[in-house]
């Protein structure tokens, strides 16, 4: 009865009558009575017959015998060898030489060797569409209609830039630094670097100099790629005086490759003049667990860690995006995103492996430029961050329908709000799921995700990700085998797990320590807090390493961030737990972004009164700090050891 109102309320608002969101929030609460607010969130999307027969997942399902997603995925990690024989030709990966066979686990789980034998250029897997295809349209907040470049011209600019390298006298396995926002030149240069057997050292834009010399010199880069300056949110940004700030801090010399006109100091050269004047029409052909990539995690915790991609993380992000994300050629594929944080690369590999076009905007994705270029791109396929959500609807930028040409909608960085998921689906009028994603660099892409195939709930999992098996331990590493709350830990090998770190343990990091699974089998840690809900699907519940102990209870960030911003004076908030004086328990300091003008003292009583309603009376919110702006990654994640030290002083 509940979903049938439910339901009668989405065909209305199909059918024309589109109310304020106020309305569609009533409507569900309305339907769902209890169900809206207890534990898990009630679904709010089904798949239609349509749906269901174009999905890729469907076509799988049909190959391998099974009859629902539960089955597929328990195929997909009892039989990986197979789900990878059936998955290498629908991306179109080209191989120089087959592999001998899929999988080699001579080495264990920890060192599984994938595709043994084989030797490829992975670039050449991204342009099997016809040259005429559109691979990326792109457009900047200041300028007029968006452009676009064929699948020709970018191999072009590929093959040019990967020239370029070899002439300049960079051999393969140089590091390449790419600090610029993602553009057509960004993509290229990514690429090209790959195509020429040189690796990528991937730099959000947003770092500092300091930070820019750190990842260079961890990551072995003898250049960079950069522009001038970009413009967003209306101001000018500029990244070569950075850049070259940077140069001053590194050991040995660098070159700067500038994209764009000004000035440039002696020794750096112009992207024009670096491109080589012919196509070098030859890739550097070599073994799958060849580095193309070097990432660093978000750094939420302290130093981060260098995070090698190689040859077969690209198939692992192309395999998200086809079945996760039903990406199908033709579709338009936009992620808001830098090459620093790992949807950078993803977007990449999954929009070209899967002959679809990559939708790029340079300027700020808050605004009402990019929301009229999603319309005017045509895109089909939308990656947000829930913080980004969160401003679309305090700004009201976008309306409802606007959006109707997107058929899913993705979302990965930080846990989501239900009510601005429901917001953020009412935009296409209910027609397109949001596809929440959880993984990390580390895993190349997802372990826990969504499907087209199953029933949407707002800010919530429906399952593992194909080819990839987790448990859930509570706190004494015993299973969880029904609904329940604690770390997931992830059961390897699956293909696009990282092997190795450039400055750490990759051993201590991932495996020392962990406990067994139910049949004995070798965990691998990640970190995330999940609660697995009635009917098995799951809600985020932060970091790991975002737990705090308050009154001898233990509770993630995340839940006490999401009492806190159903404030109506707090627009996004961080909790964090900082040591008493002399010792003793945390006390919980709660930063946040709220309305000008507002009381503190008033909100620390009022915000205490909820999170004790909500959560545990014991829970004492010591202080509430207001501030401009929360401490963010490249990847969009809060750094709460920022605050940390920031409250300390």
């Amino acid at each position: 009865m509940a979903e049938d109102a439910w339901r009668r309320f989405v065909d209305a608002v199909r059918g024309g009558d589109r109310p304020p969101f106020s309305r569609h929030w009533e409507a569900f609460l309305s339907a769902y009575g209890e169900r809206a607010t207890a534990g898990g969130t009630p679904p709010v999307w089904w798949p239609d017959a349509a749906t269901r027969d174009r999905a890729h997942l469907t076509t799988l399902m049909r190959e391998v015998g099974v009859e629902d997603y539960p089955a597929l995925h328990r195929w997909s990690v009892e039989h990986r060898d197979e789900l990878w024989r059936r998955v290498l030709p629908r991306l179109g990966v080209v191989f120089e030489e087959p592999p001998e066979t899929i999988l080699d686990l001579e080495g264990g789980v920890e060192n599984p060797r994938w595709l043994p034998g084989a030797r490829l250029d992975i670039t050449r897997s991204c342009f099997t569409a016809a040259p005429e295809k559109t691979a990326i349209v792109f457009a900047r907040e200041d300028a007029g209609e968006p452009e676009a470049l064929t699948y020709g011209q970018l191999e072009a600019l590929v093959d040019r830039f990967a020239r370029g390298l070899r002439q300049a006298g960079f051999s393969p396995g140089d590091g390449v630094a790419l600090y610029m926002p993602m553009t057509p030149e960004c993509v290229a240069a990514y690429l090209g670097t790959v195509r020429a057997g040189c690796r990528v050292v991937s730099v959000a834009d947003s770092f500092s100099a300091a930070e820019l010399a750190k990842r260079m010199e961890i990551g072995g880069a003898r250049a960079v790629v950069t522009v001038h300056a970009y413009r967003r949110g209306g101001r000018e940004i500029a990244l070569y005086p950075r850049v070259r700030e940077a140069f001053g801090r590194l050991p040995d010399a660098a070159l700067a490759i500038v994209v764009g006109p000004g000035r440039l100091e002696a020794g750096d050269v112009a992207w024009e003049d670096f491109l080589s004047s012919r196509e070098s029409g030859e890739g550097f052909v070599a073994s799958p667990d060849h580095v193309t990539n070097v990432l660093f995690s978000s750094g939420t915790t302290g130093t981060p860690k260098a995070i090698p991609w190689t040859a077969l993380t690209p198939l692992k992000c192309g395999m998200d995006a086809h079945f996760h994300h039903d990406v199908h050629p033709g579709d338009v594929v936009c992620w808001p995103t830098n090459v620093g944080w790992m949807m950078g690369p993803w977007l990449i590999y999954a929009s070209l492996m899967n002959d679809a076009t990559m939708a790029l905007y340079e300027g700020a994705p808050a605004g009402e430029g990019f929301v009229r270029y999603v319309r005017e791109a045509e895109v089909t396929m939308l990656g947000v961050v829930p913080s980004l959500v969160r401003s679309w609807r305090a700004n009201q930028v976008v309306g409802p329908g606007e959006w109707e040409g997107v058929r899913v909608f993705s979302s990965t960085g930080e846990a989501s709000n239900p009510e601005d998921y429901l917001w953020l689906m009412s935009l296409a009028d209910y027609r397109a799921p949001v596809v929440e994603y959880l993984g990390g660099t580390e895993i190349g892409g997802g372990h826990i995700t969504g499907t087209v195939l199953q029933p949407a709930s707002p800010a919530t999992f429906t399952t593992p990700a194909l080819g990839i098996d987790v448990v859930l331990l509570d706190e004494g590493g015993r299973v969880i085998p029904g609904e329940g709350e604690g770390e997931l830990f992830l059961v390897p090998p699956a293909l696009g797990l990282s092997q190795s770190l450039l400055n750490a343990d990759h051993h201590a990091t991932y495996y020392q320590g962990c406990p067994v699974g139910p049949g004995g089998e070798t965990l691998r840690r990640h970190g995330d807090r999940m609660a697995r809900l009635a009917g098995g699907s799951y809600r985020a519940r932060g970091r790991a390493d975002d737990t705090m102990n308050l009154g001898g209870i233990k509770v993630s960030s995340v839940e006490l961030e999401g009492v806190v911003n159903d404030h109506p004076a707090v627009y996004e908030s961080a909790a964090v737990g900082v040591p008493a004086p002399g010792g003793g328990a945390e006390r919980l300091v709660v930063f946040v972004v709220a309305e000008r003008g507002v009381d503190r003292e008033a909100l620390r009583h009022e915000l205490q009164g909820a999170i004790a309603a909500t959560l545990n009376p014991l829970f004492k919110v010591h202080e509430v700090e207001v501030v401009e702006a929360l401490p963010r990654t490249a990847s969009n994640k809060i750094v709460r050891r920022q605050l940390r030290a920031r409250y300390g002083d």
